[in-house]
């Protein structure tokens, strides 16, 4: 007991003699003021987008193979997709040729009974950002709606491969 008691009188006499913790708050700064030069994350400090200009597509450009590529993955995918019969294990191997590696990892909890589309009813038509080749937005019509699939490739001899696959919202 007396040295329970020992030991409590001297944890309270160190609490006693720690100072308190400040708790008076700091005023506002706005980091803007405060910064003593302009803010660049390129290599060299150099800016970002010289002039304003937007970068090339570093050696990709949109030629017709490139389009009709985009526009066959587009069609395929969307066909693998739209199969709601088809056992959930079968789907999600036939789907996960065209698609990227985090969209396969995204569809394989997909359960095709869910799926609202049954067949594509026409020709996937693309929106083509010509400063980017590495990707595209493909409308893929099909009984349920159309469908918007995001497309990215990794280089120019590399092939498309779906990133996500989107209904048009009702």
């Amino acid at each position: 007991m007396k040295k329970s008691l020992a030991l409590t009188a001297a944890v309270l006499l160190c609490t006693a003699c720690a100072p308190a913790a400040n708790t008076t708050p700091v005023p506002a700064t706005s980091t803007a003021a405060t910064a003593s030069a302009p803010v660049s994350l390129s290599a060299g400090s150099g800016p970002q987008a010289p002039d304003g200009t937007v970068p090339a597509t570093i050696g990709i450009s949109w030629d017709q193979a490139s389009k009709d590529a985009a526009v066959d993955t587009a069609q395929k995918a969307m066909t693998d997709f739209a199969r709601p019969g088809v056992q959930d294990k079968q789907w999600a191997n036939d789907l996960a040729r065209w698609l990227t590696p985090q969209a396969t990892a995204d569809y394989s909890a997909v359960d095709p009974a869910n799926v609202p589309a049954t067949r594509v009813t026409g020709p996937a038509t693309l929106t083509v950002d010509e400063t980017n080749g590495y990707g595209v937005m493909a409308a893929v019509p099909t009984d349920a709606g159309i469908y918007t699939l995001q497309l990215l490739r990794t280089g120019p001899e590399a092939p498309w491969k779906v990133n996500r696959l989107t209904p048009t919202a009702s």
